[in-house]
């Protein structure tokens, strides 16, 4: 179920504390540790406007810290531009020889038992698909960590490549994530955000976002806002502390 977001809902995100809210509710100390550690105030407030913008540095930081220090790629780098192109450049070992490729962002989804990207090669055909199922797999749990929280990256992601169309599912990776398996009232944390798509600009990509939260969980939170709001208001604290 698609909740509405109250006109205040930002300014309630923003103010919450959450290591507060953790220690004040115990019993659900698991699913508050996790959430957040995934989301700060700004990405939550972001993804509950239901747009949330990721840019080049963030997303190239994280696909550095994917590659790892081994193998034959020294590096991979995005730009976005604004003519919808998401170009990347990566560098290998062998005489430092560098693979380039410009596409569009085609899909990008995240909704129940759905989790999948697809990128179309706009310019030069596609390389060798082994070398290229590699690259997406990190590119692609790159972007999705920037939403649903740092994973183990994974070399059983499924990558697949028909003719310059590259799909990626990282569905099971996520399924095995902290966000994947914790529950909240019963529900699954990665279920109740949405991913409906993705749109490339200059600087970064923005993604189309939204908070699926059951009426159950719903007011469970924001019993625990109200809480701790009343909490600070009582103790003169007022903002949220840091997180």
């Amino acid at each position: 179920m698609v909740i509405d977001i109250p006109a205040n809902f930002i300014e309630q995100v923003k103010n919450i504390d959450w290591s507060g809210v953790r220690e004040a509710v115990k019993d659900y100390g698991p699913a508050l540790t996790v959430l957040r550690d995934t989301w700060d105030r700004e990405t939550l407030a972001q993804i509950a406007e239901g747009h949330l913008f990721v840019r080049d540095s963030v997303l190239n930081e994280a696909i550095a810290k994917n590659i790892g220090t081994e193998g034959t790629v020294r590096s991979i780098v995005f730009r976005s531009r604004a003519n919808g192109r998401l170009d990347l450049t990566c560098t290998t070992s062998k005489k430092y020889k560098k693979i380039e490729l410009s596409g569009t962002i085609e899909e990008f989804v995240h909704a129940g038992d759905k989790s999948y990207a697809v990128y179309r090669v706009r310019e030069k055909n596609i390389p060798d698909h082994g070398f290229v199922s590699w690259v997406f797999s990190r590119v692609s749990l790159s972007l999705v960590e920037r939403m649903m929280g740092r994973f183990d990256v994974s070399d059983t992601v499924l990558v697949e490549i028909h003719g310059n169309k590259v799909y990626v599912d990282f569905h099971e990776v996520l399924a095995a994530s902290k966000l994947g398996q914790t529950t909240f009232q019963g529900h699954k944390l990665m279920d109740m955000i949405e991913i409906e798509g993705a749109s490339v600009q200059e600087g970064g990509i923005m993604f189309d976002t939204k908070l699926n939260v059951p009426d159950d969980v719903k007011e469970a939170l924001w019993a625990l806002v109200r809480e701790r709001g009343t909490a600070a208001t009582e103790d003169g604290t007022g903002e949220g502390g840091e997180h």
